[in-house]
Order: structure tokens, then sequence, then C-alpha cells
């Protein structure tokens, strides 16, 4: 049977009894913002459940700020990038409605694909990170990975046998983003793992890729026409593909600067 609380104490022990409890409760939000939620609580004078209301939302909103940001720090992204940084003005063939539609994440939620496809500078890797990050926000586990590291890392686990470990870890994450497919020749082998990682996900789990190579060009990394095919229907069969174009907007914006130190 607890203790019965003392209910006359003084402001200094009631806010060193918060403090505590908060320590215990694990609740740091609380305990950093108490002082001058309460002090905002007395001028606007709000009610005893007002104020609670706004202690908990506050602990509610932080705990889910730390989590987006655990759940992107874990997606391995190599860099930061924004959808409100992508400059729509120089890269006037992708649509900014269908970008948007694709942050809503409601082809993650269904486990849908992601390819898009264009030569570098055009904005594929700045798409699929910030999309990436922007369904580790809204609460889905994502893995980004290079392509050649990825088949890297299949192949080591089959010389090692950790094949299935490593296959099933790929497996369950809900958007595993490829990277800079089609820069590299892939053997076989590579291809192989790299097919089976694939199947492991179909129809269940979404994958995006970003390659500087059409479907057609494919062949050049999948040397084997019957794997290539296989792989290119895993990739796009019920997906969006989004061209980026051919013209890079970093190349532009290196002579730009470059004129405007000329001409400075």
């Amino acid at each position: 049977m607890s203790a019965k609380r003392n209910r006359g104490m003084t402001e200094e022990a009631a806010t060193t009894a918060i403090d505590q409890a908060c320590r215990l409760l694990r609740l740091p939000t609380i305990r950093n913002q108490f002082p001058d939620l309460a002090q905002a609580a007395t001028r606007e004078q709000m009610s005893y459940r007002g104020f609670l209301a706004e202690l908990l939302l506050a602990e509610c909103d932080d705990r889910a700020r730390r989590r987006s940001e655990r759940r992107i720090k874990a997606a391995g992204f190599p860099r930061e990038k924004s959808l409100r940084a992508f400059d729509y003005d120089a890269n006037p063939s992708i649509d900014a409605a269908v970008i948007n539609t694709l942050a809503s994440c409601e082809w993650v939620r269904k486990g849908h694909r992601l390819c898009l496809i264009g030569d570098s500078g055009t904005g594929k890797s700045h798409l699929l990170i910030a999309l990436g990050t922007e369904a580790a926000m809204k609460g889905y586990r994502v893995t980004y990975v290079l392509a050649t590291k990825l088949v890297n890392e299949l192949v080591e686990a089959a010389d090692d046998e950790q094949l299935a470990k490593t296959i099933a870890r790929y497996g369950r994450v809900d958007l595993l983003a490829i990277d800079e497919l089609g820069y590299m020749e892939l053997d076989r082998r590579g291809a192989e793992l790299l097919f089976q990682v694939l199947t492991e996900r179909e129809e269940k789990n979404s994958v995006a890729i970003a390659s500087n190579e059409s479907f057609g060009g494919w062949t050049k990394t999948f040397t084997d026409p019957r794997l290539c095919a296989a792989i290119v229907d895993r990739l796009t069969f019920g997906g969006n593909i989004i061209e980026t174009g051919t013209d890079s907007y970093r190349l532009a914006q290196t002579k730009a600067q470059a004129e405007r130190t000329d001409t400075g």
C-alpha cells in the first residue's frame, strides 16, 4: 500500500518531485519543458486537464521525432536530401505532382516498386534518398545501399554460409533503396544473388532503384538475357517508373557558377 502524498508541498519541493518522477518514468521532454509550459499555463489560465494534455503531447511529439531520427540514421543514407531542396525548375522532365504523390508513401505501404531512370546529374539519387527519408519519417523501416555494395555483401555471405540470414535481413525492411544500379557489370553469380533478394521482397515489401541505364541497356549490367529480363520484371511489375532525363543539372549549375565567377 503506497504512502499518502503530502498535498501541501512547497513549489520547490513540487519541482524537485516532478524532476525525479520524470527521470524515473523516462519522460525527458516533460522534464525539460515543464518550467516553460507551467509558466505558459499560468499566463493563459489553462485548466488542469489542458495543462496535462500539453505536457503529454509534448512528450509524444518529441518521442516521434526521435524515433524518426533513429529510422533515418538506421537507413544508412550517405547524405541528407529533402524534397523541399529539389529544384524542379532545373529538372523539367520531373513532374512535381507525381513526386508529391509518392511522398505520401502509399506505394511503400502497398509494397510497390519505384524506378528512377536517367543520366548522371539528373536528380535520381536525390529523389531516391529524399523519398526514402520521407518513408522513414512516416514510420517505415528503410535501408539504402549501393548496388555493388549489396552484391558484394551477398557474395561474401554466400561464401560464409550466411546467405539466407543476409537475404532475410534485406527482406524484412519496408523499403529497400538500391542506388547506382547499372554503373557496373555484374557477373552471373552476383546477378543471381541480387535476384534472390528481389524475389524475397516480391509482393511483400517495396524496392526503389536509381539507374543511369534505361531498361534496354541493362544487358550490359546483367549479361544473361533471361536473368536480366526476370530482374526487370521484378522491378517494374505494378511499379512507378520515373525518367529524370538526360541533361545534367549539376553540370549546368557548375557552368553557371563558373560563368558568374568569370564575369564577377
